[in-house]
């Protein structure tokens, strides 16, 4: 049984109910419409912290899905699921996939910069200081990216850019 058809919650199960008809009445291409409910369950199913089942409806839904925005949001959501689990570097390869089929993701900019951000710490705290330097600078050219894709919408971000001196600019809006 689709998780759509599961869950409890009455708003979620409204919401579901009437997004299905809207997508049964739009002129959408069969496969299309197919793509989107697998993305959907996956949604529902991360949301609960399933994150297995939430990998396997993405996965479909990427062979189905033609769409290089939505095809960059299912990649996105899957590197959300492999950094939340550790897996940085599968997440990296998912975002690096994902600003692949829409370049212009602030969130992946921003999600990619705080793994260097956080190797960078890491190697600081083991005294290993040229490793921290590159990968805070490797944060910094992902966190200057995001943050002029999106202005004012990273102020701590641009806070550490400015000051740790890895700010090129001044004023980002």
């Amino acid at each position: 049984m689709p998780r759509s058809q599961r869950n409890d919650n009455f708003i979620d199960k409204s919401f579901t109910v009437m997004a299905d008809l809207i997508v049964k009445l739009l002129p959408i291409d069969p496969k299309a419409k197919e793509a989107y409910v697998y993305y959907r369950d996956g949604l529902s199913a991360q949301n609960d912290g399933d994150y297995a089942e939430a990998l396997e409806n993405y996965e479909e839904a990427l062979k189905l899905e033609e769409n290089s925005i939505d095809r960059g949001e299912i990649l996105k959501n899957m590197a959300i699921i492999f950094m939340s689990n550790g897996e940085e570097e599968k997440a990296l390869d998912y975002y690096r996939q994902s600003l692949d089929a829409n370049g212009n993701s602030p969130s992946c900019l921003k999600n990619m910069g705080l793994i260097y951000e956080k190797w960078g710490r890491l190697a600081e705290e083991t005294g290993d200081q040229d490793a921290a330097d590159r990968w805070f600078d490797e944060a910094a050219v992902h966190w200057t990216k995001a943050v002029r894709l999106y202005p004012g919408g990273y102020l701590d971000i641009e806070n550490w850019l400015k000051s740790s001196g890895r700010s090129n600019v001044d004023v980002y809006f």
